[in-house]
């Protein structure tokens, strides 16, 4: 799995931009570009903290990562487009939709049935655009 360490010389927006096309790939970008007319510095800060800084640690790998991010944003509950990029994601950096269908339906335990519910709802939206890539 690829780690995101800073190399010589590059920026936090360019290892963020590095991450963000690795993990989100086309759907990071839709929300880079969808923030450019109302706040482009907005855009900025999404590339450089989370991705540039945070994503890029040592520590984690991107699988895990993932799974952390689809747990959190399925136990919140109200943060449906956002699950979706990164149920996109979690495909994109090798999970299998079994790994994410558990992990949805783990957060039962913790965040309640609605949001489980929610959360495969949409995991099942992703997966219906999204071409299978075994499991």
């Amino acid at each position: 799995m690829t780690h995101h360490h800073q190399s010589v010389g590059e920026s936090r927006l360019e290892r963020g931009r590095r991450a963000l096309a690795e993990i989100d790939g086309e759907a990071g970008e839709k929300v880079v570009a969808s923030l450019a007319d109302i706040a482009p510095d907005f855009a900025t800060y999404l590339i450089e903290f989370p991705f540039g800084d945070i994503y890029s640690r040592p520590g984690l790998d991107l699988r895990a990562r993932e799974i952390a991010t689809i747990a959190a944003l399925t136990a919140m509950g109200n943060a449906a487009p956002q699950l979706k990029v990164h149920i996109e994601a979690g495909l994109n950096v090798g999970l299998s939709r079994d790994e994410i269908t558990e992990v949805i339906m783990q957060m039962a335990v913790y965040a309640g049935f609605p949001a489980a519910l929610n959360g495969l709802f949409a995991a099942k939206e992703v997966f219906a655009h999204k071409p299978a890539r075994g499991g």
